[in-house]
């Protein structure tokens, strides 16, 4: 009975050996497929490591054709550099992967090492087999764990995977979006060459046509000039003879007809003169200087107020701001301004002239208002024509011409005039210029 249970009791061990040879083997098929799997994962990696090749080959030559797109292609480019760190990013990932792949594996060679001294302690460290069949419980534990983290790792190699797809998709598609675009820039150059020689053609042609336009203009003037004086001045010289020689052989009304063919004749003298001087300061090229405006201003005063020394007139010059410009323009347009003035006051009892100047959106404005006969703003479109007048020369006497040279003048300064005024109250008149430098 005894040796019974002996033998009973030695087989135990027995069981529990093998019972643990058979745990081995089985750890060992899942060695073997855990290393099938690694060298099926190190065969995927080449693939990919391949394509990465690839695609950096391709993103080189990519770089090469960005070199040669224009602007317009520039947001291309930043797409394509930020693809290219995103497959960056996914390397770098397949490299940690790789890393703990291969930690991994050290720690399963770990573990089989710890299990064949396991499996050799067994036979004299009966007691500590618990302590064994713990660590092999947390052992599978990880083991598990691994496996769960591989195929985490695997699902993320198929996602990146997939992207890269994606990627490598919408270069495609822009690329052929680039060819596309450049197609239609080099029509739209074409187009842009073509009309560019139209344009420079039809410049050439019109300027040509405004340089005989003004030849003629000019000649025509000068030639209407010299034809017309020689009649004015026979028709005044032999009118002022009648007058001297036949006074007394002469009615009243006679005397005034002949007064008034001498003073129409010399009025016309004076449009001649005015005409001449409007297509002068057409042409006339510019001279820029620094301008006292002041000093011009009050000059011009003092010598109106010496012609007519006869009258009150009442003048306030505020501050003027000085400017660069061609002096003997801008006097005459003062002149032109400032005599208006003194003319269209001439049948107030008491005149009042005002000058000044201000600044307004880096321009500078000059001004000169009076309390004269004033003007009708519904006419005011016919101001600055040329042999446009608002009041009759019976009325007034002038040309009509004086304000259309203010115009001329201002218009060659790049600046503007306007005016404002009320019948029988007064008019201001303003010119701007807003290309002068302030001094």
């Amino acid at each position: 009975m005894q040796k019974t249970k002996k033998k009973d009791m030695s087989s135990v061990p027995t069981e529990e050996l093998a019972f643990q040879h058979e745990e081995k083997e089985n750890r060992a098929a899942e060695l073997i497929i855990a290393n099938k799997e690694l060298a099926f994962q190190n065969g995927e990696k080449k693939e990919r490591a391949a394509e990465l090749i690839i695609a950096n080959k391709e993103l080189a030559f990519q770089k090469e054709e960005k070199k040669k797109r224009a602007e317009e292609l520039v947001i291309a480019n930043k797409e394509l550099a930020f693809q290219t760190e995103e497959k960056e990013d996914r390397a770098a990932e397949l490299l940690i992967a790789n890393k703990e792949l291969i930690f991994q594996n050290e720690e399963k060679e770990n573990r089989a090492a710890e299990l064949i001294i396991a499996n050799k302690e067994l036979a004299f460290q009966n007691e500590e087999k618990e302590n064994r069949a713990a660590e092999l419980i947390i052992a599978n534990k990880e083991l598990a764990f691994q496996n769960e983290e591989k195929e985490n790792r695997a699902a993320e190699l198929i996602i990146a995977n997939k992207e890269l797809a994606f990627q490598n998709e919408e270069k495609e598609n822009r690329a052929a979006e680039l060819i596309i675009a450049n197609a239609h820039l080099k029509k739209a150059e074409q187009q842009i060459a073509e009309l560019n020689i139209g344009l420079e053609q039809k410049i050439i042609e019109r300027t040509a046509q405004l340089e005989a336009a003004n030849k003629e203009l000019e000649s025509f003037s000068y030639s209407v000039s010299h034809d017309l004086r020689a009649p004015l001045r026979a028709i005044n010289g032999f009118t002022q003879i009648l007058v001297e020689d036949y006074e007394n052989q002469l009615d009243p009304d006679a005397l005034e007809i002949l007064n008034e063919i001498v003073g129409n004749s010399t009025r016309m003298g004076q449009l001649i003169d005015n005409l001449l001087e409007f297509s002068r300061f057409g042409k006339q090229n510019l001279s820029m200087v620094n301008i006292n405006v002041t000093e011009m201003i009050e000059s011009i005063v003092a010598g109106l107020l010496k012609e007519d020394s006869d009258r009150h007139v009442s003048i306030k010059i505020h501050p003027l701001e000085n400017i660069k410009g061609d002096k003997n323009m801008l006097k005459q347009v003062f002149i032109n301004l400032i005599s208006n003035a003194f003319k269209y006051t001439g049948k107030k009892s008491e005149a009042i002239i005002e000058i000044g100047s201000y600044g307004k959106h880096r321009q500078s404005v000059y001004y000169v208002k009076d309390n004269g006969a004033g003007f009708d703003m519904k006419y005011y479109d016919k101001l600055y024509g040329v042999f446009q007048r608002l009041h009759s020369s019976n009325e007034f006497e002038g040309t009509g011409v004086g304000l259309a040279i203010i115009q001329r003048i201002i218009n060659k300064h790049n600046g503007s005039a306007w005016a404002e005024g009320i019948v029988g109250q007064g008019a201001c008149f303003y010119i701007s210029l807003p290309t002068l430098i302030k001094k």
